[in-house]
């Protein structure tokens, strides 16, 4: 038993409330087990009880042994004068009884709650659920699915809010920023996104009818034309920035931050950036065109781009590949940008708008958006959970990274329906 388990099974009432009685024999029963604590001092507030005859509001305290009392120092602490009910899993020393009412509460536990959890927390399965997600009912995974995908929105919104309020509230910079960190993908993001920060959105407006003064500034920027080359391309791009980095005072990122390493050349960060390149020549007004349309019919032809002609025999510069082939942005990766940037920003603009029909709309393009697929979306599907779309697929992530792998079963609604033995209608 563990503490945080017997406050997990006081919350939901997975004990048997007949016969209650304190350690000196009185009738206990509970109206209202308190609100759990998440700050200092006792762990259940506002609970309401009957001691015998005797209603009693106040806090309850909850401990493995009720000697832990006096161990914690709780008879010393002012915080812990309200406390009306000690509830312990073992009552190890009857000298040790603070002159509260204390019950013991392990007689009350079925057997089965603790064989559950203890089956759930120690599992070599990567899912700790593994097994028994046929017998959970739909209507609670979907209905915390929905939470998962609110929560993973709310994490990665923050920080948007923080940049937005960075560039004085100016969207255009924040779709800016966050497009060039989605076309860095997971491996390059970072670098991505220090080469646009560096490179103010203001001096691309300047230039965005001229592709190669694009490219010149971003990878120039970017760190990748600091060494010499053969081909001419390159040398053009190079001259132009360095004109363009003296007329704007421009400090360029350290090319070494840029990973190529096991990964297909279709995705290197060069052709990347040639493909952002191209995007904002293309479409620098795009944060005004992706807030008027809301459908993936409407959104994909604005994000559709190839990289210009040199990329057609080039991964890198200077190395010219054996089979030309054009550098579009392929349907995953547009999938993936509407995922991860286009549907946040349209919902993170319409909660600051106070249009919750928009953020509705928002939720609904990433439900018209296929589910992505990884290792981790795989082993899902192999337990019989396959999700439906985008936004499934962004939940189960949510789900598997923040609560499957670190075994937080007792905060997942999965993990109360297994505990509580629910069986699926």
């Amino acid at each position: 038993m563990q503490e945080k388990l017997l406050q997990f099974i006081w919350q939901h009432s997975l004990y048997n409330p007949g016969a209650l009685t304190t350690a000196t024999g009185e009738p206990v029963t509970i109206t209202y087990p308190g609100r759990l604590n998440t700050n200092a001092g006792p762990d259940f507030l506002e609970a309401k009880i009957r001691v015998g005859n005797t209603v009693l509001v106040g806090h309850i305290e909850l401990h493995i042994n009720n000697s832990d009392w006096n161990k914690h120092g709780h008879q010393h602490d002012a915080a812990y004068q309200n406390v009306i009910l000690h509830v312990v899993y073992n009552k190890d020393n009857a000298d040790e009884l603070p002159s509260i009412p204390v019950i013991e509460l392990s007689s009350h536990i079925p057997a089965s709650v603790i064989e559950q959890y203890a089956a759930l927390v120690n599992t070599t399965f990567q899912l700790p659920c593994a097994g028994r997600l046929d017998s959970i009912r739909d209507i609670t995974k979907e209905s915390w699915l929905n939470r998962m995908l609110a929560e993973r929105w709310e994490e990665k919104l923050t920080s948007w809010k923080e940049q937005l309020d960075k560039s004085a509230g100016d969207w255009r910079n924040l779709l800016y920023w966050r497009l060039a960190a989605n076309f860095g993908f997971k491996i390059n993001a970072d670098p991505f996104m220090a080469t646009a920060q560096s490179l103010p959105v203001n001096i691309l407006a300047k230039h965005h009818g001229n592709l190669m003064q694009i490219e010149a500034l971003l990878f120039g920027q970017a760190g990748m034309l600091e060494k010499d080359f053969e081909e001419e391309y390159p040398n053009a791009l190079k001259k132009e920035y360095a004109y363009l980095q003296q007329k704007y005072k421009l400090e360029p990122i350290p090319g070494h931050l840029w990973k190529f390493l096991r990964m297909r050349p279709a995705n290197f960060p060069t052709v990347r950036m040639a493909q952002f390149a191209a995007l904002v020549h293309k479409s620098f007004h795009l944060f005004s065109q992706i807030i008027e349309q809301h459908t993936l019919k409407e959104i994909l032809p604005l994000l559709e781009v190839t990289a210009s002609e040199y990329w057609t025999t080039h991964f890198r510069f200077d190395e010219v590949q054996e089979v030309p082939s054009e550098k579009k942005l392929g349907r995953d990766s547009l999938h993936n940008i509407i995922i991860n940037t286009i549907a946040p920003i349209q919902f993170l603009y319409a909660t600051r708008q106070g249009e919750s029909r928009l953020e509705e709309k928002a939720l609904q393009l990433l439900e018209a958006v296929p589910a992505e697929k990884n290792n981790i979306l795989a082993m899902w599907q192999e337990h019989g959970w396959k999700p439906a779309s985008a936004g499934h697929s962004q939940a189960l992530l949510q789900l598997f990274n923040n609560y499957c792998s670190k075994k937080r079963c007792l905060e997942c609604a999965i993990g109360l329906s297994i505990l509580k033995g629910r069986p699926k209608e």
